[in-house]
């Protein structure tokens, strides 16, 4: 257990019972990863749902947030028209939110909700939250994580996302 782990379990116990659609594009989708994280963490109690294939529609990759713990520069999104970033989105109980809020760097004000527009294979559009480096804390200083793109690119394969896609998280 670290730190947080009250802070979140207080928010799961006042949360809502409403449902939030979360747009995943980062090291989440590394199964490993994720779930040693949620181990680690003493969160055994939670998994992910099973989500969607999806597109984010002009926005791109940016490796600003300098991690101590993935021993480089790691990444967040930034706007740019006639991009996309591929991912996939869950539907995450109000209750659990805290705990992906946490894995993505929220709590400790690494990163910042951000609305995102969405694409699900189905073709429908939808609203979706994704998670960004926060503003105050981003940072170009330092090399980009190779531990942290071999993540990416492992939970991008393993999502399904398109071959395309992994390449150019490469």
């Amino acid at each position: 257990m670290d730190a947080h782990y009250d802070q979140v379990m207080k928010a799961r116990d006042g949360a809502g019972q409403g449902m939030k659609k979360y747009f995943a594009y980062s090291t989440i989708l590394d199964r490993e990863a994720f779930l040693e994280w949620r181990d680690q963490h003493s969160y055994g109690f939670f998994d992910l749902p099973k989500g969607e294939l999806a597109e984010a529609a002009d926005l791109t990759l940016v490796y600003d947030f300098p991690s101590r713990w993935w021993g480089g520069r790691v990444a967040g999104l930034q706007d740019a028209p006639g991009h996309r970033v591929c991912g996939v989105v869950f539907e995450i109980s109000e209750k659990d939110w805290p705990i992906i809020s946490h894995k993505e760097g929220g709590v400790t004000g690494m990163c910042i909700e951000r609305p995102v527009r969405v694409k699900l294979t189905s073709g429908q559009l939808v609203d979706a939250i994704a998670f960004t480096t926060n503003p105050a804390r981003a940072s170009l200083d330092g090399p980009v994580s190779t531990r942290f793109l071999e993540a990416l690119s492992r939970g991008a394969r393993s999502a399904g996302l398109s071959e395309a896609w992994v390449d150019s998280l490469k």
